[in-house]
């Protein structure tokens, strides 16, 4: 029997901070992402807005590709940007724009969810 897959933390960051690469997976992926009160894809919303709002692009992409994977379709990504413009500010949504787009380009135009 092999060992499980690392998970994101342990693959990201693992080498270089291992004990906040652990906590990232077995905390915040294992437990607080499992927890019943919402769901996966409404987590990844609030997650997305979240790092849009705060301008933080390096973990915005892992989470726009994971909310797709999560179910949140790539229209209501471009609206929820599109809405965060007026609160968070131009460049916050522009940036969060193109990483989207650079990674719906990545994807098979069936998972885009694109017209």
């Amino acid at each position: 029997m092999s060992a499980p897959a690392p998970g994101p933390g342990r693959r990201s960051i693992g080498d270089i901070t291992p004990k906040l690469a652990e906590l990232t997976d077995d905390v915040l992926y294992a437990d607080v992402w499992e927890r019943p009160g919402l769901s996966k894809r409404d987590r990844s919303l609030v997650t997305v807005a979240a790092l849009v709002a705060l301008y933080r692009a390096d973990e915005l992409n892992l989470h726009l590709g994971l909310a797709l994977d999560n179910g949140v379709t790539a229209d209501e990504l471009t609206e929820l940007i599109t809405h965060l413009a007026f609160y968070t500010g131009w460049p916050c949504s522009v940036t969060a724009a193109k990483q989207l787009r650079a990674i719906l380009a990545d994807r098979p135009e069936n998972e885009a969810s694109r017209p």
